[in-house]
């Protein structure tokens, strides 16, 4: 297989391989903000596109694939590997939403829990070494990143003159993929809960930095230890700034989404939409915003209180 690099060109290639495998996920028009409804894509969300890129790009051994995941990733993985005929070993934090650990299951991944997800990442790396599994990264390896890109590639052909992108950070591939595909030709925002503030703290040390994790409402999406070592220069070089917010601001845009849009977002999810909601990002006059709602994959949720 060629060697590839996640730039525009790698996206284009990741996106001819996997395009039969996803959805082309729709958007929506919310208090003026073009909104890209990565829930409605299949397993929940948009690491479904990186699992198949993985699946597809890369020689999978008859020993299948084998991740650590908050849970988002581990559905998609379990759900690219259910479909490509792959075997899938999921390694996930107990903490984890039920909702989630519910969809690997259900795909027929084998799934060991764990403490934590620093815990998780050790497992699933052990496994690999003694198994002869492929690690899918959840954030820091070229295809889940060129994957997560092509969440742009399709966003530009749906909303072409955005002027800036509110993007939810976790280990940063989602970030990483989108700010590639777009080459500077749009203000990136990046958006993290204030209890974990990952690739915000790498900014600021002008490295990857171990950062607290497992803390807050969003802490199964966005709480890894540290962001990716490939992720961190890619995402460096496009990212204009990370802002951070709370967790009252990350429930309090779930609730908008559901009240002016009947979209339910998973914590993580809404995320960008908080960020403007609670003006940690106030868009100028006249400027066209977009943000990612990144995944759906949540229990149920009282939203009339």
């Amino acid at each position: 297989m060629q060697t590839l690099t996640v730039d525009k060109e790698g996206i284009a290639t990741a996106h001819e391989r996997i395009a039969p495998y996803v959805r082309r996920t729709p958007t929506i028009t919310l208090d003026g903000i073009t909104a890209k409804l990565e829930l409605f894509q299949h397993a929940g969300s948009f690491k479904t596109r990186g699992a198949f890129a993985n699946m597809l790009m890369r020689d999978v051994p008859p020993a299948g694939v084998v991740a650590a995941t908050g849970g988002n990733h581990g559905a998609s993985v379990a759900f690219a590997a259910r479909t490509t005929g792959q075997r899938a070993k999921i390694f996930a934090p107990r903490y984890a939403s039920p909702a989630k650990l519910h969809r690997i299951r259900d795909y027929g991944a084998d799934l060991v829990l764990s403490d934590g997800l620093p815990e998780a990442f050790e497992a699933a790396e052990t496994w690999a070494a003694e198994s002869g599994a492929i690690l899918v990264h959840s954030f820091d390896m070229v295809e889940t990143m060129l994957g997560a890109g092509t969440v742009g590639l399709e966003l530009e052909e749906q909303a072409p003159d955005l002027d800036t992108i509110l993007v939810p950070v976790g280990g940063g591939g989602l970030i990483s993929g989108l700010g590639a595909w777009y080459d500077g030709s749009v203000r990136v925002i990046g958006v993290e809960p204030e209890n974990s503030p990952t690739l915000f703290n790498a900014f600021v040390a002008g490295r990857p930095v171990d950062t607290q994790s497992g803390v807050g409402i969003a802490a199964d999406a966005m709480s890894p230890k540290r962001v990716g070592e490939l992720v961190y220069p890619i995402a460096r070089r496009w990212a204009e700034r990370v802002v951070l917010v709370t967790d009252d601001a990350i429930r309090q845009a779930q609730e908008h989404l559901w009240s002016h849009a009947r979209v339910v977002a998973e914590p993580a999810g809404a995320a960008s939409l908080a960020a403007i909601l609670s003006l940690v990002y106030t868009p100028a006059p006249h400027e066209r915003v977009g943000i990612v709602i990144s995944g759906g994959n949540t229990v149920a949720v009282d939203f009339t209180r």
